[in-house]
């Protein structure tokens, strides 16, 4: 039955996806109305295009940014803006080597395979080529021309490499410096957990990014960005009621609640200190790994205010680590079952649900899953399988 529903998802999916990217073509490359052919994509592409021709700098001012994009999709291409380090244009450059819209498909199809094979290690049985595919998120992903699989791919193969390929592992997780709101805890797991090397390769990997993109676009385009994401930090995220249905963030599910910026900020440091204590102590006991890499990922969720619906790509890769372990961990198999479908369906219903109500339900989606992967983190290693721990 469950396959069944899957493969009917992956065929629906598809269509609808080819249905709205068709969307995209009324006006030039838009919709007409300010949304470009692959959505945010235009974005990724833009930067890097700008960074390969030596205009990296202008990817951070609004207006001549905003003109670029509309020379590529047309003059209806909304107020997109580039919220991202300068590491993010390093690479994405590759993909500006082709025209917009097969560049697109490369970056689809690319970012899937990563999140795919970053999947497999989760799940070496089988099972995660339909998971892959029929994973909601991954839906919600590719219509936004989103960077959600790529995150999955670095974050969730990172974390899966970490006994077998420490140094590999380093540098996929230095990678996350592109996004380094998700890769908060990422710190404290590795020294909770005595993951030196992992440590040390995924510190170099994000210190080289900075220093090379320092070197190629000059180190002043740091302080531009730093500049710009104080503005956007508080256009987006602390004012942004037009983009705030796509969040799941406790930050936004507060303000949506009522609170002010400032009583927000203390809700979410309040959870980011508990997300923070949980993976400390989790990371630092003998428990299997894909605990551990699920409390880790899922207290991100926590520790976060910058969370949208397209990042819980993750959210299969959590799933297949949670379903891996004995049953014996949880306190029942129907409670399992029920955190992980709330985890694939989050990003499938959280902007409607705001739509809806006014009110982001995102935390309680996500909530139950942590709550049940703390408890098994904590609770003793069944017997018999200590070979999936760590001494």
């Amino acid at each position: 039955m469950a396959t069944t529903v899957a493969r009917s998802f992956v065929a629906a999916a598809a269509f609808a996806y080819v249905f709205d990217l068709l969307r995209q073509t009324h006006d030039h490359l838009t919709n007409g109305t300010g949304r470009t052919f692959g959505d945010d994509f235009i974005n990724y592409w833009s930067g890097g295009y700008l960074a390969l021709h030596g205009r990296a700098m202008e990817v951070y001012s609004y207006t001549g940014f905003h003109a670029f994009e509309q020379s590529v999709a047309g003059p209806a291409t909304g107020p997109y803006h580039y919220s991202y380090p300068p590491v993010m244009l390093l690479l994405t450059m590759p993909f500006a080597l082709l025209p917009y819209v097969p560049a697109l498909f490369v970056w689809l199809a690319t970012s899937w395979y990563a999140f795919y094979r970053a999947l497999l290690l989760a799940m070496p049985k089988g099972g995660a080529l339909l998971l892959a595919l029929a994973t909601p998120a991954v839906l919600v992903n590719a219509i936004g021309g989103q960077n959600g699989a790529w995150t999955a791919a670095l974050l969730c193969g990172g974390l899966g490499l970490i006994e077998r390929r420490p140094a590999v592992a380093g540098v996929l997780l230095g990678l996350m410096i592109y996004k380094p709101q998700l890769g908060l805890l990422l710190p404290v797991a590795l020294i909770a957990g005595r993951h030196w090397r992992v440590f040390a390769s995924a510190a170099l990997t994000a210190v080289a990014l900075v220093v090379l993109t320092a070197l190629l676009f000059g180190p002043e385009i740091w302080l531009t960005y730093a500049h710009n994401l104080a503005l956007l930090r508080q256009a987006i995220l602390e004012d942004g009621t037009g983009v705030w249905n796509r969040f799941v963030s406790v930050f936004v599910a507060a303000r949506l609640l009522g609170a002010s910026v400032e009583t927000a900020y203390v809700v979410q440091a309040f959870m980011g200190l508990i997300a923070c204590a949980a993976v400390a102590v989790v990371w630092w006991r003998a428990v299997p790994a894909g605990i551990k890499n699920a409390v880790l990922v899922l207290g991100t969720c926590f520790a976060t205010p910058y969370l949208q619906d397209y990042d819980m790509v993750f959210g299969a890769v959590v799933v297949a680590w949670l379903v891996a372990q004995p049953l014996v961990l949880y306190a029942s198999e129907r409670a399992l079952l029920a955190v992980c479908a709330l985890i694939l369906l989050v990003p499938l219903v959280a902007s409607a649900l705001v739509n809806l109500t006014g009110l982001v339900f995102g935390p309680l989606f996500i909530l139950p899953a942590f709550a049940l992967a703390v408890r098994a983190g904590l609770a003793p290693a069944p017997t018999g399988h200590l070979d999936h721990c760590r001494a």
